[in-house]
């Protein structure tokens, strides 16, 4: 049986102007990681990186090793997140333009696009933008479609059914999906290629109900099911409360033993999507969120339930996403860490039986 995997990817591991401003000077998603304190006990912090260090995306042989990394244990692609503001406006394009420019590394890729504003909210202050997303009409829809279009005509842009991939972090922001959807296939006809495969997120993040649901409506061609691994409920919530509200600890849940079922009426199009863990206490402090007893073997478990669940498509679309492959300041990634090195990523690999390779076998 063919899975395929696609790991998101933060390119935010360089400075950038924008951030120096922001932030302070040289800011980057390792000062958030590092920089990281335990908030009550039992809480594990700082993750510190193994074997890849404390990189700097803006060099070729950084990004060498994490595909090689990737490759080693069955992620097909990275989906590297993609940021257009809108009337040209980017942040963060430097690792992904020197991944399409230079032809390395020879790893599989496609893009996410960010469409949402940025603000202080992870940092305690709710009211401060720092870029706006917008949507300017047409004439940007076509800016934006022409500045990715070198990268789907590269031989190296995930595919399905021969329709590079492209996914919409936000659908329920797009003024007009429906639009969007059959202007960006026309364009893409147009363009030479046989369409693109959209995909729309579908984000339930603690169960709580799914934010986009009109998949089919708009023209998507499948959607991803977007939700924590933790254990929610009436109980839980309640505990949790009670917990923020006395100690001031920030939001406490346990981890899931299984992977969560999509809405039933949407099931058919949703692929599913596994997280490694999630604690984004490093960006929020106590306001964050933590989900407890995560485990390599709790993760092994999703992901055979999300490899059941893939087996149920067609055969070119039997996809399974990971959440993610470098989220550090939210505690979601696959990269090895000082505390369990390569236990996530063995974790993947023995999920997945024999899709990988013979040098991930020994480990």
């Amino acid at each position: 049986m063919n899975v395929r995997t696609i790991a998101f990817y933060l390119p935010q591991f360089h400075p950038t102007p924008q951030n120096d401003e922001w932030w302070g000077a040289g800011f980057t998603e390792w000062t958030n990681a590092a920089r990281a304190r335990p908030l009550f006990r039992g809480h594990r912090q700082p993750h510190l990186p193994g074997d890849l260090g404390f990189y700097d995306l803006r060099l070729a042989e950084s990004r060498k090793a994490q595909a090689a990394l990737a490759h080693r244990y069955g992620i097909d692609a990275f989906c590297y997140w993609h940021y257009w503001f809108g009337d040209g406006r980017r942040i963060l394009e430097r690792p992904f333009d020197e991944v399409l420019t230079s032809g390395e590394p020879d790893h599989g890729f496609c893009l996410g696009w960010a469409n949402q504003t940025w603000t202080g909210t992870w940092h305690g202050a709710d009211d401060r933008v720092l870029i706006e997303q917008t949507y300017p009409g047409e004439a940007d829809e076509r800016a934006h479609f022409d500045h990715v279009l070198p990268a789907f005509a590269d031989h190296r842009y995930f595919r399905v059914d021969g329709r590079p991939l492209f996914y919409v972090f936000r659908p329920e922001q797009l003024p007009d999906p429906a639009g969007f959807v059959r202007r960006w296939q026309a364009m893409a006809r147009s363009a030479g290629l046989p369409g693109l495969y959209l995909v729309a997120e579908v984000s339930d993040l603690l169960g709580r109900g799914v934010r986009y649901s009109r998949i089919a409506e708009d023209g998507f061609d499948a959607g991803v099911y977007v939700r924590l691994p933790a254990v929610t409920g009436p109980l839980p919530t309640l505990r949790m409360r009670a917990r923020r509200k006395l100690l001031r600890h920030p939001e406490r849940y346990a981890h899931a033993p299984h992977l969560a079922a999509p809405p039933g009426h949407l099931a058919h199009r949703l692929h599913p999507c596994v997280y490694p863990n999630w604690d984004n206490t490093p960006r929020s402090g106590r306001r964050g969120l933590v989900i407890e007893g995560s485990t390599p073997e709790i993760f092994a478990r999703h992901v055979r339930d999300a490899v059941s669940v893939a087996a149920r498509r067609p055969a070119g679309e039997r996809l399974v996403f990971v959440k993610s492959w470098n989220e550090w300041a939210e505690g979601n990634y696959l990269e090895p860490d000082l505390d369990g090195g390569h236990g996530h990523l063995i974790a993947l690999r023995d999920a997945l039986g024999d899709r990988v390779t013979e040098e991930a076998r020994h480990d």
